[in-house]
């Protein structure tokens, strides 16, 4: 029995140690912007904090304004073609691959 409830103490030392680390990542994770961001609020992806602190993306070294989904790590972006909507009524977009940098355009306060 003893055995038993070291185990447990153990495994719950260990879930405590992977608690404090993750809120350790979200603290740096708030100087950058996410590697993964979509404006479209039906997304896993959306984060609306993000958005609050005007998310900047540079594509191929070339500033871009029209980009509704972006992965830094993946290296792709999704941008918007012109006026043009897909029969859903969402606007049409293409996926363009290359280098990706995300910044916040304002400094945090």
């Amino acid at each position: 029995m003893a055995a038993k409830s070291d185990k447990t103490k153990s495994d719950k030392t260990k879930s405590d140690k992977t608690k404090s680390a993750n809120t350790k990542s979200d603290n740096t994770r708030s100087d950058r912007p996410p590697d993964r961001l979509s404006n479209d609020p039906r997304s896993p992806y959306y984060e609306a904090d993000a958005f609050k602190r005007d998310v900047g993306i540079r594509f191929k070294g070339v500033e871009k304004t029209n980009v509704s989904e972006y992965c830094v790590s993946e290296g792709w972006v999704r941008v918007q073609v012109g006026k043009t909507k897909d029969r859903y009524g969402n606007p049409l977009a293409i996926k363009l691959t290359g280098p990706v940098e995300a910044y916040f355009k304002d400094e945090k306060k």
